[in-house]
């Protein structure tokens, strides 16, 4: 939560001699323009991106770069610029498998969202997260507060199009996640570092995977659920985020899929009474909510009068992902494996 205390002093002469200017525009979707600067800057730089109804201006690789949500920080960190973070915030799950050593050398400045002046004193020349709750009021701190001090912010394209944030909780899709905005993201960023090249190349990786898990896969006898937390009223996935390019990709059935609320509050008894065939189930490392663990969920289901009686739970039919897997990151693809992987277990993949 953002702090109600005055920000700390700040190393201006730092921040600005970043050389980094952010410019606002209007308009939602991301794009990209560079151009060659003088003197030292480097080639392709200053890099102009349209991104989530602002222009932000990046005139050289940022060298002190703060990533405040995981995801973003695991996109960074396969991009191999481990060397350029400053700092990271806001983790739910144990780092991506292979990314250990790269992680290791990056500061965990908060396990959750972390005050704008811890941020800052990182003396950061820029700043990623992967959802616009995490730079507004309520979160680390609105993006206008670390661009008046010359600091250019990038919130992950997947949060923005298509999507409102507008109204409470995790905001509603306007139209269908794709995968196209994950690869957008890693593309972008691959941009700002400097380094495309690396970001083509994880894009392909990725896309081959998706391919790899999809093929010849036929989920439609399928209905599936995706739990990500809380267990008094538990967030359940609706049609259209991750957990949809997840369901569509398979050709499976969202029983959610009636809501485009990211993550809707849902009772137990409207669960049970569209009785899904497959639970995949969060299973979170952090304590923010009640039932975080895959353990725990399970021990939940097994043992609530009301869910204990359902198929899936009756059979234990369960899928456990990671959250970073149940939100639009990289690691969608690996849910989307994982996915197909547990319905051909099931014997419900044709």
């Amino acid at each position: 939560m953002l702090s109600k205390a005055t920000p700390a002093p700040i190393r201006t002469a730092a921040l600005f001699a970043a050389g980094v200017v952010l410019l606002t525009a209007c308009g939602g979707g991301s794009t990209t323009s560079a151009g060659k600067g003088g003197g030292a800057e480097a080639d392709g730089f200053p890099l102009t991106l349209k991104n989530c109804g602002r222009a932000v201006t990046v005139k050289a690789p940022p060298q002190r770069a703060v990533s405040v949500d995981q995801g973003s920080t695991e996109i960074l960190l396969s991009l191999g610029l481990a060397d350029r973070l400053a700092g990271t915030a806001t983790w739910s799950d144990p780092v991506m498998k292979g990314l250990e050593k790269a992680n290791k050398g990056v500061e965990r400045i908060s396990e959750n969202r972390p005050s704008s002046e811890k941020v800052l004193d990182k003396e950061p020349d820029f700043l990623s997260a992967s959802f616009a709750s995490t730079l507004a009021k309520g979160g680390v701190a609105p993006r206008e507060q670390f661009e008046k001090l010359g600091v250019p912010t990038y919130i992950s394209p997947a949060d923005c199009i298509g999507k409102d944030n507008s109204g409470g909780g995790d905001g509603a899709r306007t139209a269908p996640l794709t995968m196209d905005s994950v690869y957008t993201e890693v593309r972008e960023l691959s941009q700002v570092f400097g380094v495309p090249e690396r970001g083509d190349a994880l894009v392909k990786k990725l896309q081959a995977r998706v391919a790899k898990a999809t093929d010849g896969i036929d989920g439609s006898k399928a209905s599936l659920l995706y739990w990500f937390s809380d267990s008094k009223a538990p967030y359940l996935a609706g049609c259209c985020g991750a957990p949809g390019v997840i369901t569509r990709e398979l050709g499976a059935k969202n029983v959610f899929d009636d809501t485009h609320d990211e993550w809707p509050q849902i009772s137990w008894e409207t669960v049970a009474d569209r009785n899904p065939d497959v639970l995949v189930i969060g299973d979170l490392s952090r304590t923010m909510q009640t039932a975080e663990s895959a353990e725990k969920k399970i021990e939940f289901l097994e043992s609530n009068p009301v869910t204990k009686t359902m198929d899936a739970v009756k059979n234990r039919r369960y899928v456990l992902l990671s959250g970073q897997a149940m939100n639009p990151t990289i690691r969608t693809v690996q849910g989307l494996e994982r996915v197909a992987a547990g319905l051909r277990d099931f014997g419900l993949a044709g």
